[in-house]
């Protein structure tokens, strides 16, 4: 499958990683530019590239950059991606590093927010995931430690593939609800970081109050 990933910190970097030695053909980009990915790219054999051009023919995007750095990722970046392409979100607004974003503050969703701001739809997943046990806890099907990752989006088909993705790469999913439900995987809700069974990761949806804990306010 051609993967284009944008952003090479923990998380990108990590799935990166990952999906190159599943053997995906995967584009990483940054907002540095290729040149800063060398080491990324000898280490795990993906092509360095820009943001459009991580994108050209994808059948998956990743989209792993802070929220801040959403408006800045370019004009129709996604115009080249494959007919309907998944998009994954996983960022979080953390205000004290992304600056206070009104609508979010509203009560918009983040993935929502993210989705307005490059106009295409996503799905969110990998938000409340620790970057280190993408690359070291991933087990077979059945296995009774499998980490179980939640995901929410609109368009059924792009979840399924990003849900294929995730068992793909060695995790369970549960359907985390449409994207403006995807406030309950939020940071400071009880599935953030959650590395329980699929029922526990179900309970601690239905029990996220909307309103964040102060640490995660503006």
């Amino acid at each position: 499958m051609k993967i284009g990933i944008i952003g090479a910190g923990n998380i990108g970097g990590n799935l990166t990683r990952r999906l190159t030695a599943l053997g995906h053909e995967v584009s990483v980009a940054n907002s540095r530019g290729p040149q800063t990915l060398t080491a990324l790219a000898e280490e795990t054999g993906a092509k360095p590239v820009t943001a459009t051009e991580a994108t050209k023919g994808a059948q998956v995007v990743v989209v792993a950059v802070p929220l801040k750095a959403v408006p800045d990722l370019p004009a129709g970046f996604l115009d080249g991606a494959a007919e309907g392409a998944a998009v994954i979100d996983t960022g979080n607004y953390y205000p004290q590093r992304d600056g206070r974003i009104a609508a979010i503050e509203d009560g918009l969703a983040e993935s929502r927010w993210t989705e307005q701001q490059i106009g295409h739809p996503v799905i969110k997943a990998f938000n409340g995931t620790y970057a280190q046990d993408i690359l070291d806890r991933a087990r077979p099907q059945g296995a009774p430690d499998r980490l179980v990752l939640p995901v929410a989006g609109d368009d059924p088909a792009a979840k399924q593939a990003v849900r294929d993705l995730i068992d793909e790469l060695g995790f369970d999913t549960v359907d985390g609800g449409g994207l403006d439900d995807s406030w309950r995987q939020q940071p400071g809700t009880p599935v953030y970081g959650n590395r329980d069974d699929a029922d526990a990761v179900a309970k601690a949806l239905s029990e996220a109050s909307p309103d964040r804990p102060a640490e995660f306010r503006a």
